[in-house]
């Protein structure tokens, strides 16, 4: 999610977990948000640089107050100031939990360091939150492995990542729903530089 603040298209936003993990869950975020610097990205100690613009920064403000107006619970962060005209579009890492999958932050694209919690009680849950929005690009499934891959199969989504692993560049990239069409990566990007011409005959 903190990778270039957010402002990343496979950026997984959203967090579901268990519901009788989420206090754990909560507790290990603001573990790791207690120490993450952000400043400039040339710097090697810097964790997080800022927004793109002021445009975006006014953009994900937006976002983080429609999650405070429509009831999350905020973990860690909260509604950035304005910044001066020299301090740059920083916006701290936002965790909400509680978040409802009906809430916007749950259910648009946000580009920006904006976490929601969500917590399920079953896999069926789990599942229809997970395919509960209008996107379908990038996912991840933690669990013990078959289970998880199992899971990551029936998920309507073009990338899913299992336990941590990395992607495969000559595997496909693209998403479902409104995540666009096609796909890019390896055989697959490479059709669509082709030109397939069809012959059909009758006869001699």
């Amino acid at each position: 999610l903190l990778l270039n603040a957010g402002q990343t298209c496979t950026a997984l936003s959203r967090f579901l977990v268990p519901a009788e993990k989420l206090e754990t869950a909560e507790a290990l975020l603001k573990s790791v948000l207690a120490d993450y610097p952000m400043g400039d990205p040339t710097d090697p100690a810097t964790r997080m640089g800022p927004l793109i613009s002021g445009a975006q920064f006014e953009r994900v403000r937006g976002y983080i107050a429609s999650g405070i107006r429509e009831g999350a619970r905020q973990v860690a962060g909260g509604l950035p100031p304005e910044p001066g005209a020299n301090d740059g579009w920083f916006v701290p890492p936002v965790v909400f939990s509680d978040v409802r999958p009906e809430m916007r932050i749950a259910q648009e694209e946000i580009f920006g360091p904006v976490l929601s919690v969500m917590p399920y009680s079953t896999l069926e849950e789990a599942l229809a939150i997970a395919d509960g929005t209008q996107y379908g690009l990038c996912g991840a499934v933690f669990g013990p492995h078959e289970a998880a891959v199992n899971f990551a199969r029936r998920m309507r989504t073009g990338n899913v990542y299992v336990n941590d692993a990395s992607r495969d560049l000559a595997a496909p990239f693209g998403g479902f729903k409104s995540s666009g069409v096609g796909r890019e990566g390896g055989v697959f990007g490479l059709l669509e530089f082709t030109e397939p011409k069809a012959i059909f005959e009758h006869g001699s």
